[in-house]
Formats: structure tokens, sequence, C-alpha cells
């Protein structure tokens, strides 16, 4: 049976793909950040996962504001990225698992999730930047992804509660597949931070630590939050917090924090990094 083996928080901001780009990651500004990465590529190297499921949003490559489904999920063969306007040059293709995607498709909608299935589907920095930060210099060739895209950029958006849950049933899904694969999740997005409005460049330090610190002690403190509660205590992009939860309700074991860091600001952001183990 597939196994999830651990789950990963990242930010995805543009800026971290320029950064790379420009092989910036030793600079003053970029090195807290980026020096947290080397135990996570230790530990993947040891792990080989074989798929990755990455929690993330679209920030309107390929959903703009006049289709924005709550829930969607790829079940490509491949996966490809275009330009944004961010000045990020294109990452090479990134391979899916359509038999796996589309078992977790098939029990969502029996546990009464209504999802947009994606059989093509351009992902953006929401999903590339995470790639890259795993798999320095693009060596995720070996590596199979499923998105699952959550929409953070038009209200109404999913309440904490109902991210959480569907990691959950995407937990159980990956674990009732009857092929031997070790699954690693990814929650991308966040911290606070806000882009523009009489807030541009708010972040509120101590609410990202009580959400990491609340995220493995007792996850249920979150979900019950709204996406107003994250409004005003994580900025207008606050709610890329859900993200988090889908990752975090697909972890089902007893967890081990291999890894934390917290670092502000980056790109007017703060940004957490977390390796989560999860041990059956």
């Amino acid at each position: 049976m597939a196994n999830i083996i651990g789950g990963i928080t990242t930010s995805h901001i543009p800026a971290i793909g320029r950064a790379i780009d420009q092989n910036l990651q030793q600079t003053d500004y970029w090195k807290p950040l980026f020096d947290a990465y080397p135990p996570i590529h230790q530990w993947l190297e040891k792990k080989q996962p074989d798929v990755a499921i990455v929690f993330y949003n679209d920030h309107g490559l390929e959903f703009f504001l006049d289709k924005k489904p709550t829930f969607s999920i790829g079940a490509a063969a491949s996966y490809q990225n275009a330009d944004e306007g961010w000045g990020i040059p294109t990452i090479p293709t990134i391979n899916g698992d359509p038999e796996l995607s589309w078992h977790i498709c098939n029990q969502l909608v029996e546990n009464e999730f209504d999802i947009t299935i994606c059989q093509e589907m351009k992902v953006d920095h929401g999903l590339t930047v995470p790639m890259q930060l795993m798999w320095p210099g693009h060596s995720y060739s070996h590596m199979k992804v499923i998105p699952v895209c959550i929409n953070v950029e038009q209200h109404p958006m999913p309440s904490p509660k109902r991210c959480f849950d569907l990691g959950r049933a995407i937990g159980e899904a990956v674990e009732s597949f009857g092929k031997d694969l070790n699954v690693v999740v990814l929650g991308t997005g966040g911290l606070s931070h806000q882009l523009d409005g009489e807030r541009a460049g708010f972040i509120n330090k101590e609410f990202d630590l009580y959400c990491m610190e609340k995220l493995i002690s007792e996850p249920e403190a979150l979900t019950k939050l709204s996406i107003f509660d994250l409004v005003e205590q994580g900025g207008a992009q606050g709610p890329e917090l859900i993200m988090w939860l889908g990752m975090r309700g697909a972890l089902t074991g007893n967890l081990e924090v291999l890894l934390s860091n917290y670092h502000a600001p980056i790109s007017n952001t703060g940004a957490g990094t977390m390796l989560i183990e999860n041990h059956k």
C-alpha cells in the first residue's frame, strides 16, 4: 500500500525563483531562508519518495477570477509552467501520476468533496518554486507530482477546517492505494503577508509562530479560525495557511519535527519552513 512518509511546509513567493536563477542564495538577504533547505534535501535523498502531493494556489495562470474552482486536482501525465510576468524562467516538465490522481479524485467525490479534475493543467510559481527548493538544479525528473490547487485569491474561500478535512481525505485515499509508493506532501505559501492596500507589508511574526506550533500540537485550534480571522491576523494573503492545513490533514501518524525555521521579511512575507516525518 502507498505510505505517506512526511510533510514539508515552504514559501512559494516568486522572488525565490528569481534568487535561484541569479544564484543569490548565499547573499545576506537570502541566506537565512535558503540555509533551512539542505537538511530537507538530505532527507529527500535518504527517503527517496516516489510521489509529491503539492497543496498550492494558482495566481491567475490556469484559473483567473472569472473561473475560480474552490478545489482542483491535476490528473495529467505532465505539467508545464508559463511566464506569469514575474521574470521567472520556465522550468523543465514536471511528471504527473494520473493513476494515483484518479484514485484520489474518485475517493474524494465518494466522500462528498466537489472538486475540479484537470486532465490538462498549467502550474505557476505556487508549485514550481517549491519544486526548485526541494530538488535544486531541476533534479526532480524521477518524481511524480500531484497538484492540489486551493482558491485563496477570491472570496469566498474554503475554511481552514474544510481544507484540513480535504487533506485528511486525501491522506486516507493515498493509504488505500494498492501500490507500494512513498509519498511526501507539501504545504506551500504564507505565512503572514499583505501585498497591497493600507496594510501593505504587514507581517505578524507572533501569529506565524503560533500557527507553526499549533500545526503540529493542536491543528484543531487552527481549524476553528475563519478566513477572515486569517486576514485579520495574517494579512490579506494570510489565508494561504489553508494549504498548510491541507498538508497537515494528510499526516495521520505520529509526527516528528525534524526541522523548523522562520525568517522575515522575505519579499514582505513571513516565511516558515518545516520538515515533518510521519511515523506509522
